[in-house]
């Protein structure tokens, strides 16, 4: 089943040092190292957080060596499978879509989070995207900002017809990292959440994902460009500047709103807080009614500075969210396909990927994506 007619070389973006420019080289295409692997054919790949915080050494020892091609959130085309492909490659055939998340390239099957089925997201005994044996594209082991990327079949996802290459890429780590932490804060439809940082990549899908799971939403941030973002989606969320709003004046109101007069139960069931920011850490806390939950996506270097008072006289219980399984994946895109959920996004040439960088650091919001066909 291998492709005879693939080139043997092709364009790469490649970083060869800790805080140095992305260098355009020309590599040789990547081959198929198991029979669970796919070669795919990239036709976008996004940009993410996580590929500005690995370019500033802050990942080490990822990535192992360089030269290294980042980029943890793709799509593409299938362009060959292995001669002998296994069982779940087998699902998949030359010409098919399918969005590449970074996470569980070939995990052992073997640990205990690989045979742990117990989570919310798990997938099934011997695959778990919680392996630390792993390799995770675009961070460990080269990703998407190429031509060509090699990917492991049960990772993968085949796109819904309704949802392009371009559309699907923001979707393998900021949408599923969004999705699944809306589903970590265990919310039934009518409940409220609120969205940290919700002009960003990640914040404007879960303002999408949340109301269409009908969530009472309530969207924060703290910079023109973001706000304006989020208000220009039309969710139905209300957008909060918590530049010129007070958190626990926001709660009262919240409260007067609901009829509710006891404070111990004015606020929000949940939150989530995407900013690294200490300050929109503590908003979130504060919009919290008791025995809320706050689920922490980002990752800052320094941490955030908790209040125990918080945890013990407010029940508030934090948690942690990193991504979904593939199921949730699947879940995930078959939601977005039926609710519109899009990524507001730009997108760049493969050659230009260093100028989408400078674009990334004035932090207009939204998503900045590499086409292919540029």
């Amino acid at each position: 089943m291998a492709e005879t007619t693939l080139p043997k070389e092709m364009k790469a973006q490649v970083l060869e040092a800790f805080n140095q420019p992305y260098a355009l080289k020309t590599l040789p295409i990547p081959q198929l190292a198991s029979n669970d692997d796919l070669l795919i054919k990239v036709d976008a790949a996004s940009y993410c957080h996580t590929d500005a915080v690995l370019a500033s050494g802050q990942m080490r020892p990822n990535p192992p060596s360089f030269p290294h091609i980042s980029c943890h959130e793709f799509a593409g085309t299938i362009v060959s499978l292995s001669d002998s492909p296994s069982p779940a490659a087998k699902q998949y055939r030359v010409g098919q879509k399918v969005g590449a998340p970074g996470r569980a390239y070939h995990p052992c099957g073997t640990c205990f989070e690989c045979l742990d089925t117990t989570r919310q997201d798990s997938d099934y005994v011997g695959y778990s995207v919680y392996c630390s044996n792993a390799g995770n594209n675009g961070i460990s082991r080269n990703g998407g900002f190429s031509e060509y990327a090699v990917v492991d079949a049960r990772q993968v996802a085949l796109l819904p017809e309704s949802i392009t290459p371009v559309g699907a890429a923001p979707l393998m780590c900021a949408g599923i990292t969004i999705f699944g932490a809306l589903k970590r804060c265990n919310l039934s439809r009518g409940q409220s959440v609120g969205i940290i940082g919700a002009g960003g990549g990640l914040g404007h899908l879960g303002l999408q994902f949340a109301t269409a799971m009908g969530l009472k939403t309530l969207g924060v941030d703290a910079a023109d460009a973001p706000l304006q973002l989020a208000k220009s989606l039309g969710t139905g969320a209300e957008i909060i500047d918590a530049r010129s709003q007070n958190a626990e004046a926001l709660v009262q109101r919240l409260g007067k709103e609901a009829d509710e007069s006891n404070i111990a139960n004015m606020g929000l069931d949940a939150v989530i807080v995407l900013p690294e920011a200490q300050s929109g850490f503590d908003f979130g806390m504060a919009l919290l009614k008791h025995h809320g939950v706050c689920v922490v996506v980002s990752f800052p270097e320094a941490g955030f500075h908790v209040s125990a008072r918080d945890l013990v006289f407010r029940d508030i219980r934090i948690i942690g969210s990193l991504v979904g399984g593939n199921g949730t994946l699947r879940e995930m895109l078959e939601f977005a396909a039926e609710h519109g959920v899009k990524a507001v996004s730009k997108t760049f040439a493969l050659a230009e990927l260093n100028g989408l960088v400078e674009e990334y650091h004035k932090a207009a919001g939204g998503k900045l994506v590499v086409d292919m066909s540029v």
